[in-house]
């Protein structure tokens, strides 16, 4: 992993959430021996120093900022089904019951999201049920099917909404039809992040931040991992850097885009805002890069997130971009200002479905969850963990979806203007609508 010069969170509404003298984990100095090390203390990685934990192993894990940093403290806190490369792509490419059992294990990731928060007695990540996933054209009988689908394949019950039903959530001319998942919910992902390090370090594994993992040495079961001013020697190595991934692991690096992503809180103006959203659940649209957003501080301000692009350095009119997407969906909020603007980087891999299985004897992976990684990340951390210790192959479900060349600076070039393409298309089709 990449050091930086300070380990302290970025300026984001989680952090200023959390306890101000938020206790930080010791960087690792010495040398010492344990069944598995992990790189990067995100979601991914935290969920399987839990798992392991858990099961009696011995568990070290490196993060080189503080646990939660990157993209797993850092964005919308959406819990839902599904991954960011959409069913009839999977289906199209490993079989409809194979393309059926990853949806299932998605739909199992989130529920292993919501019985942590309440087995761990996560308070602080405040989960609140309900997903909104709006439609800004007329669908037609589209949103209903997939309705009765969802019912019908996955036992998975959502409600239809028409144009007069949503309106009784939102006050917007943008929105026609919308699906309302009520199993699905936001939350604090910070305070998620610093429960499960919490419940994996009560478990029993040792947590070192601001340790960047330099080198990976060995091979067959008997690996080491060297930082600044340590040595880990471990039976397994666990990779799960996400979107901050260096050249540590190069089939890694060479396989995933880091791709940027912006988020913004507004300033607290209840009434105002209550004239346009005037739900408890969060809202997100069906656009390529959808907008997605969700009232916090008790219905006070709007966290509101959207964009995507390659561009890995913040834009000065970042704010501004946001801003004028929420007030073209709902004019009447033109004069809600902002509070705070962030961003971060995700890892996408170019199939779009997570990274997930063993490079060589011993050497795993669990990344590039492509912006749809609250769930991923939970089934993820727990099928390599299944893998490590011998329960279960089902990490090899995700094989067909493996280290694809992403194409360099040609690939991160094609991306953006595949993006660019995907606008168009959406504002065609809402023009049509």
């Amino acid at each position: 992993m990449t050091a930086v010069p300070s380990n302290d969170y970025v300026d984001v509404w989680y952090r200023r959430q959390a306890p101000a003298d938020l206790p930080q984990h010791p960087a690792l100095q010495a040398r010492i021996e344990a069944d598995i090390c992990i790189i990067g203390g995100g979601l991914a990685g935290l969920m399987a120093a839990y798992e392991l934990a858990k099961a009696g192993r011995k568990v070290v894990l490196v993060e080189a900022r503080r646990i939660g940093w990157g993209a797993s403290g850092r964005n919308g806190g959406f819990v839902s089904p599904g991954y960011s490369l959409g069913y009839e792509a999977i289906a199209a490419r490993v079989g409809p019951m194979a393309a059926k059992e990853l949806f299932q294990m998605s739909i199992e990731g989130m529920q292993l999201v919501a019985n942590n928060i309440r087995e761990l007695n996560v308070t602080a990540a405040n989960p609140c049920p309900g997903i909104l996933g709006a439609v800004r054209y007329d669908a037609g009988r589209q949103l209903a099917d997939h309705r009765d689908w969802l019912a019908k394949e996955f036992n998975y019950e959502v409600a239809h909404l028409d144009r007069a039903a949503l309106a009784e959530h939102v006050t917007s001319p943008s929105y026609h039809q919308a699906l309302h998942d009520q199993n699905a919910f936001h939350f604090d992902p910070l305070a998620y992040c610093l429960g499960l390090a919490r419940a994996a370090k009560a478990a029993g594994a040792a947590i070192y931040e601001g340790t960047s993992a330099d080198v990976i040495e060995g091979g067959l079961g008997r690996w080491t991992v060297t930082t600044p001013q340590g040595r880990i020697s471990a039976r397994d190595v666990l990779v799960t850097t996400g979107g901050y991934t260096d050249r540590l692991v190069p089939e890694l690096h060479r396989a995933f885009l880091p791709i940027a992503t912006y988020v913004m809180i507004t300033r607290a103006a209840p009434e105002l805002i209550a004239s346009a959203i005037h739900t408890r659940s969060a809202i997100g649209d069906d656009r390529r890069a959808g907008d997605y957003y969700r009232l916090v501080d008790g219905g006070k301000r709007i966290l509101w997130g959207g964009k995507i692009t390659t561009r890995t350095t913040e834009p000065r009119d970042l704010g501004k971009l946001l801003h004028k997407t929420m007030t073209d969906t709902y004019p009447q909020l033109a004069g809600l200002e902002i509070d705070t603007v962030w961003t971060g980087l995700m890892s996408y891999a170019r199939h779009r479905m997570p990274q997930i299985g063993k490079l060589a004897s011993g050497l795993w992976h669990c990344t590039a969850f492509g912006g749809h990684g609250m769930n991923t990340t939970a089934i993820g951390g727990r099928v390599v963990a299944e893998g490590i210790l011998g329960q279960s192959e089902r990490y090899r479900s995700f094989a067909p979806f493996g280290l694809e060349w992403t194409g360099g600076v040609a690939g991160m070039a094609a991306v953006q203007l595949t993006y660019w393409r995907y606008q168009a298309m959406d504002a065609w089709r809402e023009r049509k609508g």
